[in-house]
């Protein structure tokens, strides 16, 4: 291995070593002493990040210009404290997990039209984003009855993805990954078996796409979703965790939005495009609502439409 990949490795290995550091701390001190650290954590990221945070401030003008300046630096710093402090649940999550019926309430109007769904046999589709505390809602899902997998690309260390994985299957949730040769039978199976399948669709990603309106601007969307609904007639729901608070313990509320579609479309492509613009135009009413718990970092537009 040549010295550049071995100082690669090395930096791998740290960021893994750090983040377990991390998760061992916040598991180890009390909820509101780990939550203290954690609003810490998060106004000094805000500080110190300062490519994220011009990042974040930019997208926000992009996507929100109706904000002031002020507004949207509001935004901006309480999106690290989002963060920080979901960083604080995934680590105590399976303490979460003993109470987790009160952390995150499930209305039981959403719960019905999920069960409902269920009954007709043919699984779900489940298009969610980052936001809130997708890891929970899972979770929460499960906790509720409604057998949940989710499909996600593996990150850049195989221990890491070690780490999610299990931290996915100590909550009943487990990971399919789109790499996996054997990934098209464990999907095939899922829906067989009338599970449920989380999908994040509010990235631009390099995974077949679609070009969709978002916040005003086309944005280059993954299609999976829309493509696996129509191939197996499966409803498709769009469902996030909300934070009902800012304080240690207020915890979320589930919020689900059924999407309809043509499942015999005369135009398979164009339903494709429908399903997607769909679902996303429901994440996007979300995020207006609670601007603070998306990830305004992230480069959403930066695929240009053709």
């Amino acid at each position: 291995m040549s010295g550049g990949g071995l100082a690669r490795r090395a930096r791998r290995t740290l960021r893994v070593w750090a983040i377990r550091a991390g998760l061992w701390i916040g598991a180890a001190l009390p909820f509101r002493l780990a939550w203290g650290l954690g609003t810490a954590l998060g106004h000094l990221a805000h500080r110190v990040a300062r490519h994220d945070r011009e990042l974040a401030l930019r997208h926000l003008a992009l996507a929100m210009p109706q904000l002031s300046e002020a507004e949207r630096g509001a935004v901006v710093r309480d999106m690290f404290l989002h963060f920080a402090h979901a960083a604080v649940e995934w680590a105590r999550a399976d303490e979460i997990g003993k109470d987790l019926e009160r952390y995150v309430e499930f209305p039981e109007e959403g719960a019905a039209a999920l069960r409902a769904a269920m009954a007709e046999g043919r699984g779900i589709v489940c298009v969610t984003g980052h936001l809130g505390n997708w890891e929970l809602l899972v979770r929460r899902m499960v906790k509720a009855g409604i057998p949940f997998t989710v499909i996600a690309a593996r990150s850049w260390d195989r221990r890491l993805d070690e780490l999610v994985e299990g931290f996915r299957l100590r909550g009943g949730v487990p990971t399919v990954y789109r790499e996996d040769p054997a990934a098209g039978r464990k999907l095939l199976r899922s829906f067989r078996d009338g599970r449920a399948l989380g999908i994040l669709t509010d990235q631009d990603t390099k995974v077949q796409n679609v070009f969709v309106p978002f916040f005003g601007h086309l944005a280059a969307t993954p299609r999976a979703a829309a493509d696996l609904a129509l191939r197996f007639r499966a409803p498709v729901f769009m469902g996030v965790s909300r934070r009902k608070g800012p304080r240690p313990g207020d915890g979320y509320v589930v919020e689900w939005e059924r999407i309809p579609y043509d499942p015999d479309p005369a135009d398979r492509e164009a339903e494709v495009i429908h399903i997607t613009a769909a679902s996303t135009a429901a994440i996007e009413r979300v995020i207006r609502r609670s601007p603070s718990e998306w990830v305004w970092m992230h480069r959403r537009w930066k695929t240009k439409p053709p």
